[in-house]
């Protein structure tokens, strides 16, 4: 996967590396759940790193993690004072409960459903009681894979990951959902909390 984006990494940061795409209503949720955490907050697989300066522009003491070496050579390009780390989400190098919120935006569509519970798992690890994390992923009717511009997605449906969150350790907070809107698809982001 991480050869694959590195591939198309030009083509992607053209296409969303300003943030200009992002829904209003996804950045207040991003923002409203993980802007004002008492800690650190890492963006797993922040890709170009753009709601990572969105977070740290808003008062968080954020990390952006990526393993494609080109999102992180424009992250820090373009983002000037910022932290990212060439890690990998799902051994983020922080030690249990040391976080305080972690923003996962489209960073676990790419995973194997019968992959999600450990990752899942391993982010609960890390956060701190009542951590917060957002996650953000395609909707759909059914956990079903899908063609991708980049490699194989998954489709969920919001109740299946929200299910799956508590099995981890979390209670969901909010939720919001689109249907399908022109060339997006339909998409789902649940905020919830480390119980």
């Amino acid at each position: 996967m991480t050869e694959a984006y590195s591939r198309l990494a030009g083509r992607y940061v053209e296409l969303f590396g300003s943030g200009a795409h992002e829904h209003p209503d996804d950045l207040a949720l991003v923002e409203r759940h993980l802007a004002r955490v008492p800690g650190p907050v890492l963006d797993l697989g922040c890709g170009p790193g753009h709601l990572t300066r969105t977070l740290h522009d808003r008062g968080a003491d954020v990390t952006g993690i990526d393993l494609v070496p080109e999102f992180l050579a424009h992250a820090r390009a373009a983002h000037p004072g910022v932290r990212f780390e060439q890690r990998s989400l799902t051994h983020p190098g922080r030690p249990d409960g040391s976080v305080a919120g972690v923003l996962a935006w489209y960073s676990l569509i790419h995973l194997d459903p019968a992959r999600v519970d450990g990752v899942l798992a391993g982010i609960r690890r890390v956060l701190a009681p009542g951590g917060a994390l957002v996650v953000g992923f395609f909707d759909g009717a059914a956990v079903e894979p899908f063609d991708h511009k980049v490699v194989t997605a998954y489709r969920w449906p919001a109740d299946e990951f929200a299910r799956r969150l508590a099995r981890a350790g979390f209670a969901e907070a909010e939720r919001v959902q689109r249907g399908q809107d022109g060339e997006r698809r339909p998409h789902a982001a649940i905020a919830a909390r480390a119980d």
